[in-house]
């Protein structure tokens, strides 16, 4: 009776300590592209030292089987990454969490290719001189706020993924997204220049800019919700989010909103 009873009193606290232990955020910030400092080789030896139960990937359920796998790997540092880290531990498990048709949605609401044909006549007119000096000043900050991103990217990871390089991003996106509706807003050339949508309505450059702003919020607010979902269905789970650095500063940002008084911490890969 007594060694029965000390085995469910084993068993009991077993149990607690995995219901209680905390679930490990880790959110990578990539290029997605093979480059010098970072490649899928690269990534693959921090999956390595990090030795995640998930690997979350910026893709939606189209690059899936129904086992989760993928169904083609291309040259995406992530999608080689994880390949080889799950065959190389089988039992890791790897999920999308995108935004679902992503591309075909922003095509059908005409955010596609609006933002950049309005990019696009942003600097024509500023290169013809005919914006107002205020315009001027947005767009070339815009411009320049690219810079440091570029330098940061050529660097090793830990120096596009960290608070400092965070807060450019956002900067730099807030700009894009926000700042330059100053432009498109107030001139005429944005509200009388359109492109034909696939179910053949027209779109004025301006609503389209509009919208594309719109979509980075709700696709970056989607996905941080997604994470959020398959981190509360593994509980006590390391989990590894891959996702271009661009975006990291704002699923950072969601999920520490969304992670407020649960038992989930988040963490960098190199902590």
């Amino acid at each position: 009776m007594h060694k029965t009873l000390l085995i469910l009193l084993i068993f009991v606290t077993v149990l607690s300590c995995e219901t209680t232990k905390q679930t490990e955020l880790i959110v990578i910030g990539t290029l997605h592209k093979p480059e010098t400092n970072f490649n899928s080789e690269i990534l693959f030896n921090i999956l390595e030292d990090v030795q995640p139960d998930l690997i979350l990937e910026e893709l939606d359920s189209t690059f899936f089987t129904s086992d989760f796998r993928h169904k083609n790997v291309s040259n995406s540092n992530e999608r080689m990454a994880s390949e080889k880290y799950i065959n190389k531990y089988p039992t890791t498990m790897l999920r999308p969490y995108e935004f679902e048709g992503r591309n075909e949605y922003r095509l059908n609401i005409g955010s596609r290719p609006t933002d950049g044909l309005t990019t696009k006549l942003i600097d024509s007119l500023d290169k013809a001189g005919l914006l107002s000096p205020t315009e001027s000043e947005i767009y070339n900050t815009y411009k320049a706020l690219l810079d440091p991103l570029v330098e940061l990217a050529s660097q090793a990871p830990e120096n596009f993924n960290n608070s400092s390089t965070d807060s450019i991003c956002a900067e730099r996106q807030n700009y894009q997204y926000k700042k330059l509706t100053k432009i498109t807003n107030n001139r005429n050339e944005f509200g009388t220049r359109f492109h034909t949508k696939p179910n053949g309505e027209k779109i004025s450059f301006r609503d389209g800019y509009q919208l594309a702003g719109d979509f980075w919020d709700l696709r970056n607010q989607t996905m941080a919700k997604n994470i959020m979902k398959i981190s509360e269905q593994n509980p006590g789970k390391k989990i590894v989010i891959l996702c271009g650095f661009m975006h990291r500063y704002y699923i950072l940002s969601e999920l520490k909103k969304l992670t407020e008084g649960k038992n989930i911490i988040l963490k960098e890969f190199y902590e």
